[in-house]
């Protein structure tokens, strides 16, 4: 099993535009709702790949209500009908307050997204207690575990880090993607990884050069590193080596979700005991196969088996 915690579930509710014009009125072509916040999106991915996942993390109200349902409605139809997807099990915390929404807006005449996103409920000390032991429990049947997102208001901000200090205590592989101060406390809890893309690595570390921040992060007390390069790929500095994968060829489309289908092609490849090279060919093709896809957060299936055979990978030499 693998588990994911999001501590700041939301509602994500996607509209899509003939053409998005500042300042105008807009008859919307289509939209689609579904349980969201990172680590969902991540189990979604998971599933649909055929690993049961178990998600956890806090929702409450009347939103969070509705992400229940839509959650219980899972697996996805990012599945090939003939793969028979894997059970997501809700474990989230209830909370008092009222889970957020996030509303994507697509221009399908540019494929651009504009992203409105609430700040989450008030968390109190009582509701983090009752979280933390709720994950302490679902550690001990955890192959590995995904600490996704952001703090919803009421957290710590050195909350991941506590996640992380008892991940490893249970012994589970623990990947962290988060940003800003709560991934600077968390990565000095030594997670086997972390997954910034370029402006967070460069937000840790002030470098925007990709190699030279990826290894400071590592210093700083991560295990491994898998740097996000946008259309340019990923770039993996790890204990056993660096490597850089790259899709074949760029590609247009919606990005929402393309990080949290990386995170789920990574940790499917963990514990399925993938090469380094294989684990990045999958989360860069599950990566570039969620920007494909019509919906937000989904991956298109019959892309991502197209582009797994031709992602390139480039290993790097250590560093001197």
């Amino acid at each position: 099993m693998i588990l994911t915690v999001t501590l700041n579930t939301a509602l994500d509710l996607t509209y899509g535009v003939p053409e998005l014009v500042p300042h105008a009125s807009h008859r919307v072509s289509d939209m689609s709702e579904r349980p969201g916040g990172k680590g969902l999106n991540v189990a979604r991915v998971l599933s649909a790949l055929g690993h049961e996942t178990v998600v956890t993390g806090f929702a409450g109200g009347s939103t969070g209500a509705v992400l229940r349902e839509l959650l219980a409605g899972l697996p996805t139809d990012a599945a090939a009908p003939e793969t028979a997807p894997a059970p997501i099990t809700d474990a989230l915390v209830t909370v008092a307050g009222n889970t957020r929404r996030t509303i994507a807006v697509v221009d399908r005449a540019t494929g651009d997204t504009t992203q409105l996103n609430e700040p989450g409920p008030l968390v109190t000390t009582d509701e983090w207690t009752a979280l933390l032991g709720r994950y302490e429990e679902l550690l001990a049947g955890a192959d590995a575990v995904a600490l996704c997102g952001s703090l919803p208001p009421g957290i710590h901000v050195g909350a991941y880090a506590e996640l992380v200090r008892a991940a490893r205590a249970a012994g589970v592989p623990v990947l962290l993607d988060t940003s800003g101060e709560p991934l600077r406390r968390g990565i000095a809890a030594r997670p086997d990884l972390i997954k910034p893309n370029a402006d967070e690595l460069a937000q840790l570390t002030g470098s925007r050069e990709p190699m030279r921040a990826t290894r400071d992060a590592r210093r700083r007390g991560a295990h491994g590193v898998i740097a996000s390069l946008g259309p340019d790929g990923m770039l993996a500095v790890t204990p056993d080596g660096s490597w850089q994968a790259a899709p074949p060829a760029k590609v247009l489309g919606n990005p929402t979700g393309a990080g949290d289908s990386a995170v789920a092609g990574l940790l499917s490849g963990l514990v399925e005991g993938l090469s380094w090279p294989d684990r990045l060919r999958r989360a860069v093709a599950l990566s570039t196969a969620t920007v494909l896809s019509p919906t937000a957060g989904d991956f298109d299936r019959a892309a991502y088996e197209e582009l797994l055979p031709r992602v390139g990978i480039e290993e790097h030499a250590p560093a001197a």
